[in-house]
């Protein structure tokens, strides 16, 4: 094989390559994405747990017997991972 014939090949491979990624491109439809925005229920005042929170932090191990550093954790926890009861779990 001479090297004119190779390269009129190697020409007629590329035109084959391009028409048909072009009729490829050609008749792809257009994919439409869809954006969805989840909701997060809203589980009290985001501000007085924040208050809380920080008390029971400073309590310090006497948090942990606490009954409303338990509840605030607990309800930090269900904001958190987006549970609005324990069923949920």
């Amino acid at each position: 094989m001479d090297g004119k014939t190779l390269a009129r090949l190697g020409v007629v491979a590329f035109v084959a390559v391009a028409i048909t990624a072009s009729v490829i491109e050609l008749t792809r439809k257009e994919e439409t994405t869809e954006i969805r925005t989840v909701s997060r229920p809203h589980v009290g005042d985001p501000g007085s747990l924040r208050a809380t929170l920080r008390h029971c932090r400073d309590m310090g191990e006497a948090a942990s017997r606490d009954a409303s550093c338990l509840k605030a954790w607990a309800e930090n926890r269900d904001r958190f991972l987006g549970t609005t009861s324990p069923e949920a779990h």
